[in-house]
């Protein structure tokens, strides 16, 4: 806890997300309560957003806790809030059956053994980030092509059509886990993902729900909707100013001692050149632009009538590589269709990568037509019924995610991790912070996760702690005069 009797620091957060909600949580058990939450969106949660279809929860976009034990600070947090009740809700990744564009289900004994032959072609790849031999083997795409066509010379030969299908069909899987093209993905980065114990485990009432111990304690008005933000400016006019001011959309203005930004790599990827003044350090642009982010999108299918027995999986779209190297059409990124566990009249399609944009620009008519004729291409069935309602989701678009989460592309290092959530100014300069950064892209291991987000807020928010015990409350005036430019 803070001395309540020394002044605290003014701290204005951008972004209520997990990782902006996280940090002002921290701030609030540490006594600190003289901070706002500038929110552009009219509702909390970021990228972790539950809506309803008739009685069933739909996650448009964060959709489990990766990694169900106590190791991950997202399902204690759910635990306490009593939202997780055994037994847990556990996906099965093997289950569910692979077809094929001509409308084949592929023989289980095939499919089961390619499924985890691919298995092993991951974990493969996965141990490239340990090894650090210092040679690099370039993007994932060609990697993991090379080894499928390897291991097909072990299955006999009138299996390895089929064998080839799932296993490439399994990479677009993979597509929709970083959420881009496997040729822009490192090879050698790819194991720098930290797998936590204890799979993917499902909120049953919502994921939103995992908010509610964040938001309960949150000072009176701290957390201000609708406020999206047109520019921080951190460089000072005099003495008498405040170290920073962030200024809002319609005008409104925030003096700041720190700035915590939690905006995605996505928003700063289009927008850090207007964003801040001055203009961010070189090292923090690279970063940006190197770092990796990817675009995932979900569909739910609602059926007045299933068509699919509840309960034994979904429906893997068993594409050959000659049908994904020729991407004309949107449905070509859609990976899996699945099935949800608490419903029985549901079904939910992953789309990745640039087709989850290119579906974003097609009508509900238009969506419903192709997925419906891909359903009926992939089963063999062409009396297979219209959906009743559609829910899709449509990150691409939004201008304040831009897209879904963050990966290890093929030019980036866990260093631009690393330089994008470091403080600027840095420890070298005589002045101290002002911009903090949180975010699932600015940790190490645990990017493209809501424990990452959440992580990396409780981190900028132990930053903000402990420089308020070095200076004893708030941090001297920067005498400094480095922004020239007028913010918009």
């Amino acid at each position: 806890m803070l001395d309540p009797s020394k002044p605290e620091p003014t701290v204005v957060i951008i972004g209520g997300g997990m990782a902006g909600l996280s940090a002002a949580h921290r701030l609030v058990q540490c006594g600190m309560q003289n901070f706002t939450i500038l929110e552009a969106t009219d509702r909390p949660g970021g990228r972790i957003h539950s809506c309803w279809l008739g009685d069933v929860v739909a996650e448009m976009g964060a959709t489990w806790i990766e990694g169900g034990c106590v190791a991950n600070p997202v399902f204690t947090l759910a635990a306490q809030e009593g939202l997780l009740k055994p037994p847990l809700s556990r996906p099965d990744p093997s289950r569910g059956l692979f077809c094929t564009s001509d409308g084949r289900a592929i023989d289980l004994p095939v499919s089961i053994t390619a499924y985890h032959t691919f298995r092993h072609i991951e974990q493969q790849a996965a141990t490239l980030f340990s090894l650090g031999c210092g040679r690099t083997h370039g993007n994932l795409l060609n990697f993991m092509g090379v080894r499928i066509q390897q291991e097909l010379h072990n299955f006999p030969e009138e299996q390895r059509y089929d064998a080839a299908r799932v296993m490439y069909g399994m990479t677009n899987c993979v597509r929709c886990r970083c959420g881009d093209d496997l040729s822009l993905i490192s090879a050698d980065q790819f194991g720098s993902y930290i797998e936590i114990p204890g799979g993917n485990v499902r909120v049953p009432l919502g994921y939103v729900g995992v908010l509610a111990p964040l938001l309960r304690d949150l000072p009176s008005c701290s957390l201000r909707y609708c406020k999206p933000v047109s520019c921080v400016r951190w460089g000072t006019v005099g003495n008498s100013s405040p170290r920073a001011v962030v200024k809002c959309c319609d005008g409104d203005e925030f003096p700041a001692d720190y700035v915590i930004v939690t905006v995605s790599l996505g928003v700063l990827k289009n927008q850090h050149d207007k964003l801040f003044c001055p203009a961010l350090p070189a090292e923090k642009v690279e970063a940006i632009s190197k770092l990796g982010y990817g675009h995932v999108n979900k569909i739910f299918l609602e059926y007045a009538r299933p068509f699919w027995a509840w309960h034994e999986g979904g429906i893997r779209l068993a594409w050959s590589a000659d049908e994904l190297s020729e991407r004309c059409d949107w449905v070509k990124g859609v990976c899996n269709v699945e099935e949800l566990a608490s419903s029985q009249h549901v079904l939910c399609a992953w789309v990745c990568g640039r087709e989850a944009s290119d579906m974003e620009l097609c009508s509900d008519e238009e969506v419903v037509e192709s997925i419906t004729r891909v359903l009926r291409q992939f089963t063999g069935d062409p009396t297979l019924p219209y959906p009743a309602n559609l829910l899709r989701s449509k990150w691409c678009m939004d201008q304040y995610f831009a897209g879904s989460y963050s990966y290890m592309a093929v030019e980036s290092t866990v260093g631009h991790q690393c330089d994008l959530a470091s403080p600027l100014p840095g420890p070298c300069e005589p002045v101290p912070p002002i911009l903090l950064f949180a975010g699932e892209a600015t940790i190490p291991g645990h990017y493209s996760t809501v424990h990452g987000a959440r992580l990396s807020g409780i981190r900028e928010a132990e930053r903000v702690i402990q420089l308020t015990k070095k200076y004893g409350g708030p941090p001297g005036t920067v005498k400094d005069t480095s922004c020239k430019q007028t913010c918009p």
